[in-house]
């Protein structure tokens, strides 16, 4: 899997090229900020793009703002954007065009190696990532819309399924039977309305519904 990291912080940026490098991937390239981002892209043609959110000059949103153009300029390429704090905003941004192969990771989770490279081959595979701690704010805040019918468990199970978690990993997690989960994610999908198909597409819009609405109100 080839591999591209943008940050301006050269550390940084090294020391996640060799977390990847041990976990089997490989980085073809590194940019310092974002337009040496998209060049790269262009010419790489990478299958996943890890991105600081705050790059050069002002250090807002630079990298974020190159992130969400990328498909643009590579179709289907999965995007890891990566950020220092807990700013939920931020993750709906990203995720809002309603593409797939997209995730939103506090950087200090970049150490769990295990958890990082499954990120990324998460977002490789077209699926949707999302850093536990924005999870958690997001389920601390009262659900309206569609997410006001589910069930506490439910949500929980929502709250899962943003992390990148399959249903395995949510039966280890929730000590719950594999037929238990499979049946709340059913309830899930049936109460916000996704029409059956391929779970793995639906997984992704339960995820954006979640994202969408678990920030409407305090």
């Amino acid at each position: 899997m080839r591999i591209v990291i943008a940050d301006d912080a050269v550390l940084f940026r090294e020391g996640v090229a060799r977390l990847l490098a041990e976990a089997g991937f490989a980085v073809v390239g590194q940019a310092g900020d974002a337009v040496e981002l998209v060049d790269l892209v262009r010419a790489e043609h990478p299958d996943v793009a890890i991105v600081d959110i705050r790059m050069p000059p002002t250090h807002t949103t630079e990298g974020l703002d190159a992130a969400v153009t990328l498909d643009t300029v590579h179709p289907g390429i999965g995007v890891l954007v990566l950020s220092q704090y807990v700013e939920a905003h931020h993750a709906v941004r990203l995720l809002g065009d309603d593409l797939p192969g997209r995730g939103y990771l506090l950087k200090e989770s970049v150490t769990e190696l295990d958890r990082f490279a499954e990120a990324v081959r998460t977002v490789a595979a077209g699926g949707v990532v999302v850093d536990p701690d924005v999870v958690a704010e997001m389920l601390g805040r009262r659900r309206g819309g569609a997410l006001a019918g589910l069930s506490d468990r439910e949500a929980q199970v929502l709250g899962l399924m943003a992390q990148g978690r399959s249903n395995q990993a949510i039966c280890a997690e929730l000590f719950l039977s594999p037929k238990t989960v499979e049946t709340h994610v059913r309830n899930i999908f049936t109460k916000l309305g996704l029409p059956a198909g391929a779970d793995g597409n639906r997984r992704v819009l339960a995820v954006l519904t979640f994202l969408r609405e678990g920030r409407i109100r305090r």
